[in-house]
């Protein structure tokens, strides 16, 4: 068995593509769309394979609530610094760099135009 992918249901879609791509450079695997019933699902991966990020648009449906039991994804990155740098400078939303206590700082979160976290992680 393996994990496949994870879903995350967003409000607007291209700018949620977007994100994923600018922040992290996922790229689309693939697209279905279902106007009968009235979604869209966009799976993406990064150029690294691994886990896919799944992508759900439902039409005309507003903000999500985000639940007190979700937590975040994580990506583990080489140069953590490094790609903090980048997405501060293109103007994501990211926090500090942070440690747990009496650790140095090896992760951060980026938030998604939804409000989901993606904890941002130095590889190991």
């Amino acid at each position: 068995m393996r994990l496949d992918h994870v879903c995350i249901r967003v409000q607007d879609l291209d700018e949620s593509m977007k994100f994923y791509n600018e922040a992290f450079g996922y790229e689309v695997a693939e697209k279905k769309d279902y106007p009968d019933d009235e979604f869209t699902l966009v799976y993406m991966e990064l150029p690294s394979g691994g886990v896919q990020l799944e992508l759900t648009y439902n039409y005309n449906h507003g903000p999500y609530e985000i639940g007190d039991g979700y937590g975040h994804i994580a990506i583990a990155v080489d140069d953590l610094e490094k790609l903090h740098k980048e997405q501060e400078a293109k103007g994501l939303n990211v926090t500090e760099l942070k440690g747990l206590p009496g650790e140095d700082p090896h992760y951060y979160f980026a938030i998604d135009p939804d409000g989901y976290k993606i904890e941002v992680i130095r590889e190991k």
